[in-house]
């Protein structure tokens, strides 16, 4: 079975799928990509399909399956490099890939992501340092 690589950059993952992708491949593939995004606190991911001549239903699904377990992880996901001939076949295929963004290529991804940075920093809010200590004899608001 093929490895795909999975690089950090920053706070982003990249994966640059070179491999002709199986249904155990991209299985895989997700699995590592779910525990990269924990061990990394990453923010993006951006899965680079350029390689892939196909894109089949399963892996549509898995690229959905992706960006939802990202986005429960608190990670945005943007595919890149999708061939128009692919594009036309998740539609025939009725394949929306709901909840992924897309990007022509890498450094528009990287730009989306950096984008959606301030939207999410901004929704997050700690006050004091972000840690409160109660004993039995404090009161609680």
């Amino acid at each position: 079975m093929d490895r795909v690589p999975v690089l950090k950059i920053g706070d982003i993952l990249l994966v640059s799928i070179q491999v002709d992708m199986d249904d155990n491949t991209a299985l895989a593939l997700q699995d590592t990509l779910t525990e990269r995004i924990v061990e990394t606190s990453a923010h993006g991911v951006i899965i680079d399909i350029t390689a892939l001549d196909i894109v089949d239903s399963f892996i549509g699904r898995m690229l959905s399956t992706i960006a939802s377990v990202s986005r429960v992880l608190d990670a945005e996901t943007v595919v890149v490099g999708m061939r128009p001939a692919v594009a036309i076949t998740l539609v025939e295929l009725g394949l929306s890939l709901t909840g992924v963004r897309t990007a022509l290529n890498v450094e528009r991804a990287m730009e989306l992501l950096e984008l959606s940075r301030p939207a999410r920093a901004s929704s997050l809010s700690v006050v004091g340092d972000g840690l409160d200590v109660f004993d039995d004899d404090s009161p609680v608001a």
